[in-house]
């Protein structure tokens, strides 16, 4: 049995257990990864309040502020941890003026658990993928800028990677924000698995895209998949739209809901 817990979103979902709290920001276990830390406290609230006993190591989707931000609480509880994450999370970021990048610096973070940098796709736990750098065929969702070798440069976020499970299905894919795009992602979990994507759980960073975009993607994913459980970055509109084309595959996601499949 595969099973996903999410521990952080921008919504709570569930009436129980109680004392479940909301930020901006994702994180969830998946199995015994821990995948993402939200931005602040949530993470850790419900981690305590859904059971979380202990995790194996930690992966993080890209360099954001609000998929890393209790990432050295968490180690400072649990203990050293590898922690597995493409080189370029390190790097400043800044969305209209405001950064957003990732509150660590290396230094810090290598004194409480083994930081791997990975580009390339790597099983982190038994049947547990990180994909690592994902291929662009497809338009991406890129956001504010990055500083690379002293420059500010528009930032595509090559970093940003997901987790692919197998699972009898088919692939559970489950996503941080998604900023390399749903069908890059999607299309690069099946070439790296073998298999199809059947299941789909986390942000979809469709909030920046248009109606008629998103009603593209809907079309897309409903000759593809049995169950899509967006939130996080996806945008109220979005997810309005997901529901209305995807019907009984959709299902409404957020701090508290527990996922399990074969």
């Amino acid at each position: 049995m595969h099973t996903v817990k999410i521990l952080a979103d921008n919504t709570v979902a569930t009436l129980r257990p109680k004392k479940l709290v909301a930020e901006w920001g994702f994180s969830a276990l998946v199995d015994d990864v821990l995948f993402d830390t939200g931005q602040n406290v949530a993470a850790l609230q419900n981690s305590r309040l859904m059971g979380v006993g202990d995790f194996s190591c930690v992966v993080l989707s890209h360099g954001h502020y609000d998929h890393t931000g209790a990432l050295q609480a968490f180690l400072e509880i649990y203990g050293k941890k590898k922690v597995y994450l493409h080189p370029d999370a390190w790097l400043p970021r800044v969305y209209r003026g405001t950064p957003i990048g990732m509150p660590w610096q290396r230094n810090e973070i290598e004194e409480l658990g083994e930081v791997v940098e990975i580009r390339e796709p790597l099983e982190v736990s038994k049947g547990v993928t990180a994909l690592g750098e994902i291929p662009r065929k497809y338009e991406d969702l890129g956001i504010g800028k990055i500083l690379r070798n002293g420059v500010w440069e528009e930032d595509s976020i090559r970093d940003d990677q997901s987790l692919a499970v197998k699972t009898k299905g088919g692939i559970l894919l489950v996503l941080g924000c998604c900023h390399a795009g749903l069908r890059n992602t999607l299309e690069y979990a099946e070439d790296v698995c073998g298999d199809e994507v059947k299941y789909v759980i986390g942000g979809t960073h469709l909030v920046s895209m248009s109606d008629e975009k998103v009603r593209d993607v809907a079309r897309w994913l409903e000759k593809k998949i049995d169950l899509i459980a967006p939130c996080h970055c996806t945008g109220f509109r979005a997810e309005a739209i997901l529901f209305n084309e995807l019907g009984e595959k959709f299902a409404f996601a957020g701090a508290g809901s527990v996922f399990e499949f074969e």
